[in-house]
């Protein structure tokens, strides 16, 4: 691998997607299950790459070619050298709900004191969290590594890339079934980041009104513990919809002052936040008023969400809307799910339901006394709103990411 990271220290720059080479770039030509790397390696070359790491020694036929036995192991261990060289405090982030705009809250609180990293959209992945070790560089003083997972040995894994000294969960909620087979699953799944800092002394921040993430820590008796209260996010001024951020509030406060970050530099952090990835989003706009929640969903997001925007006054529109898509991954558990979710939408009857999707197509089947519109993909629904617009209405829109939801947002 010293030969590898040679070659990276030269170029210092990696690129996976012929569509976007990176000029003097690595290009690793990783496989996937509908895809060859190593078959668009020349191209990679003629658009600027420097070097194509490959694993097809077919395909190399001048010293521009690197050939190792994986492109996705040599990638990870290429990325686990360079962290380890740079010797900086990675803390990880993840858990089923909240891990991106956590790690945006995190990251800028902790911006104001050193210079810093994170992860960059949803790089969260087996490559995702490699890319983003590799694009720190000797400058960095500080790592943020989002980690998503949807089956149990994931975070292991990325544990293992990463080696982080601290770590935060979220939350364990239900998201993934079908991959971590089941609440159990998940509850495996996610401690593995408990875990990886028990075996090796790092710091885990755990938010003491969470009973389960506070009993998975006590099952772990060599685990540091650094505990903090929600109400550490009271007064603190923000721009996120729904009261459940608060949770990721109270994380950016708390970490900021473990790092001895001032309390004014904290809350300006937080406080200057304005989200615009389709999370945790309000917009006031000429016909409605809508909260953008639409890039991910699984049932405990959708579950608080629907809650909170129930729980909100009207304020000056004439009417609530949610428009809600499937949430997937959710295996033998979705049926049963997408019902809850419909029942629990349906519990205030002045609110008009439209629901998006396969899932809640079938659900709705066993929930026939919810009266509610049903639209079998995000385009039958758009072409429903351009002949019938939604007006003067306070509108939830959320789902997940593969519904499309967004493309309506323009509708509305």
């Amino acid at each position: 691998m010293s030969k590898l990271y040679d070659l990276y220290l030269k170029y210092n720059s990696i690129s996976t997607d012929t569509r976007r080479i990176a000029p003097g770039s690595l290009f690793f030509a990783l496989r996937g299950a509908s895809f060859d790397g190593n078959r668009f390696a020349a191209e990679a070359l003629e658009k600027g790459a420097a070097v194509a790491i490959v694993d097809d020694e077919s395909v190399a036929v001048d010293d521009r070619y690197y050939v190792v036995d994986d492109t996705l192991k040599a990638l990870q261990e290429l990325a686990h050298e360079h962290r380890t060289a740079l010797g900086i405090p990675i803390l990880a982030i993840a858990g089923s709900n909240g891990k991106t705009t956590t790690k945006e809250l995190i990251s800028r609180v902790l911006a104001t004191k050193f210079k810093l990293y994170a992860t960059q959209g949803n790089l969260n992945n087996h490559i995702g969290v490699p890319l983003t070790l590799l694009a720190m560089n000797q400058a960095t003083e500080f790592g943020i590594v989002e980690m998503g997972a949807s089956a149990c040995h994931e975070i292991a894994r990325l544990c293992e890339i990463a080696d982080p000294d601290f770590g935060i969960l979220t939350n364990v909620g239900r998201a993934h079934l079908e991959g971590f087979g089941g609440k159990e699953g998940v509850r495996r799944g996610k401690g593995e980041l408990y875990d990886y800092l028990a075996h090796f002394e790092g710091i885990a921040f755990v938010r003491t009104e969470d009973k389960i993430l506070y009993s998975m820590a006590e099952e772990r008796p060599s685990l540091t513990v650094e505990s903090y209260s929600e109400e550490v996010a009271e007064g603190v001024e923000h721009h996120l919809e729904g009261t459940y951020n608060r949770y990721n509030i109270a994380a950016a406060v708390a970490i900021g002052r473990y790092f001895c970050i001032e309390e004014e530099a904290i809350r300006h952090a937080i406080g200057s936040y304005h989200p615009d990835n389709n999370r945790s989003q309000r917009e006031e706009r000429a016909n409605n008023t809508l909260i953008i929640d639409c890039y991910n969903a699984n049932p405990s997001s959708m579950q608080a969400s629907i809650e909170n925007f129930l729980n909100e006054k009207l304020q000056q529109r004439a009417q609530k809307i949610m428009i809600l898509g499937d949430m997937r991954e959710l295996g033998a558990w979705s049926e049963e799910e997408h019902c809850r979710i419909i029942r629990l939408a349906a519990s205030d009857p002045t609110t008009r339901l439209l629901f998006v999707g396969e899932e809640f197509g079938k659900a709705l089947i066993r929930c026939e006394d919810v009266t509610a519109s049903h639209f079998k993909d995000c385009e039958t629904l758009r072409q429903a709103l351009q002949t019938n617009p939604i007006s003067d209405a306070q509108v939830l829109i959320k789902a997940s990411r593969g519904i499309g939801l967004e493309r309506i947002l323009d509708l509305l």
